[in-house]
């Protein structure tokens, strides 16, 4: 026990000493750490009558470490109060990190169900209880050992247990890796949250999708079911980048069995993992990601004493069978100065001195003047050297995200070509920029696009060009807030 106190009180000290404001440097609307590294959103959840969401951290450093879970809590998703560092790496069966997991409100308060890495060739299921603030590890963990599971499922992937609860007990759909089907979520009940049993397989990747597959999150949508998962190792398609991916898997569920209908891809940028979701108030879903890519994380500048971010909160919904997603509405509470545009694009760049800086909303809707206009052209976070393109090619029927001259992004990563067979001159774009990141919102939520940008903050032209005539219509909102001590400033 002393044990136990001694490295989660370190690390909480740790949090108080070293936590680095810099409201002027943090993005406004998405969460970073206090200190350290952040990756996974954990526990997303509601809980006396806020949302938490935990987070994988690391305090003492900038690039990944022994996992602990850092804690915030937020109204509305958007602005964040940090609390202490609830789980450390402590215990026996988590002394080689505390790794993702979810979070479900009991009649004994907030339960955490978390990946205990008690070595290197393991992994268990674990968890906590607590007040929401505090939390004491169940005394007999692992509540799951993959011993219990049949042989052909490996032991040494076995992670982030996704919890929720039935009228007869607990649900868990975790992620798993099968000798021949490859990435798998596993279906697993409890009637205790203790004691667990083995179902079956909600889904696997059928050696097509990955060979792990991580995160995975488990919910009814708009009278049909998801499964939201996140592959590694990828191979690249039409729909999907090659390496660390979100897919959706959309389908029937009958409390037993999962019949995939269709599979599509959430995010279609670099920068989107790991997502979890959660049920506002008014019921609608809302899911946030890592904004980040395990492929060049390690490679990008530190300038921060932080590393890290989470995605906006989106809404989500279906239509058409079609996974669809826009920025949470809650971020219409952080517009001002708004500014309308309507005008014809020329050949040239066209800029607009009202329309500028890095942290805005910005809404483009487009119609083609004259039937020769290839492609449209925004330009972001630019300045005399530095710039971000995001170009529309109607011609090719693509969108192409060039960020060879943002600076920090390795030149792999750098220049990205995504097939969009619906393209044309009357798309809708909604872009939103927030100091170090560009999230993209293509006609109305049907495509989502999320992006890393590290260049630096002087650079804050936007501008306008295409190839051909173009009717532009802009409404761009300026993003900001007060900022408070201990929020995420």
């Amino acid at each position: 026990m002393e044990k136990e106190q001694t490295l989660l009180a370190r690390a909480r000290a740790y949090e108080r000493e070293h936590f680095a404001a810099h409201g002027d440097e943090r993005p406004l609307l998405h969460l970073t750490p206090p200190v350290g590294w952040m990756n996974d959103p954990n526990g997303l959840c509601r809980y006396q009558g806020r949302y938490h969401l935990f987070f994988q951290y690391y305090p003492y450093s900038t690039v990944w470490g022994p996992m602990h879970w850092g804690h915030a809590v937020s109204d509305d998703l958007l602005t964040w109060e940090y609390l202490p560092c609830a789980l450390a790496p402590d215990s026996q069966a988590d002394a080689q990190g505390c790794f993702s997991g979810s979070a479900v409100e009991t009649a004994e308060g907030l339960m955490l169900v978390y990946t205990g890495v008690p070595s290197p060739e393991r992994q268990t299921q674990c968890m906590a209880l607590g007040d929401g603030v505090d939390f004491v590890k169940y005394d007999g963990n692992p509540i799951i050992d993959p011993d219990e599971l049949p042989t052909e499922y490996s032991r040494q992937d076995f992670r982030d247990p996704k919890v929720w609860r039935e009228q007869d007990g607990y649900r868990m759909a975790v992620g798993s890796r099968h000798g021949e089907r490859s990435g798998t979520i596993l279906l697993l009940e409890g009637a205790d949250a203790r004691h667990w049993r083995l179902l079956g397989e909600v889904d696997s990747g059928r050696m097509r999708y990955g060979r792990m597959w991580e995160c995975p999150d488990f919910f009814p949508l708009d009278g049909r079911q998801v499964l939201v998962v996140s592959p590694q190792e990828m191979q690249e398609t039409e729909l999907f980048h090659q390496g660390y991916n979100a897919i959706a898997l959309i389908g029937d569920f009958d409390g037993r069995q999962f019949n995939r209908r269709s599979i599509q891809p959430v995010d279609q940028g670099f920068d989107f993992y790991a997502p979890q979701t959660v049920l506002a108030p008014d019921g609608r879903r809302l899911m946030i990601g890592w904004m980040e890519n395990w492929d060049y994380c390690k490679k990008t500048p530190r300038t921060h004493p932080w590393y890290g971010q989470m995605s906006l909160p989106r809404e989500i919904h279906l239509q058409n069978g079609r996974l669809i997603q826009q920025p949470a509405r809650e971020i219409e509470q952080y517009w001002q100065n708004t500014v309308c545009v309507k005008d014809t694009l020329v050949r040239n760049f066209q800029k607009y001195p009202q329309i500028s800086g890095r942290a805005l909303d910005m809404t483009l809707g487009f119609s083609p003047a004259e039937e020769a206009c290839r492609s449209v052209t925004v330009t972001l976070a630019a300045d005399d050297t530095r710039e971000t393109r995001l170009t529309c090619d109607f011609v090719r029927k693509e969108l192409i995200f060039d960020r060879r001259k943002s600076g920090g992004v390795p030149e792999a990563f750098a220049l990205h070509r995504v097939a969009v067979p619906e393209l044309d001159a009357r798309c809708a774009l909604r872009i939103i920029l927030d100091r170090e990141s560009v999230e993209i919102f293509l006609n109305e939520g049907e495509r989502a696009f999320s992006y890393r940008i590290f260049t630096p903050r002087e650079a804050r032209d936007i501008r306008f060009a295409a190839d051909g005539k173009l009717c532009m219509q802009c409404t761009a909102h300026l993003l900001s807030r007060e900022i408070k001590p201990g929020e995420n400033a």
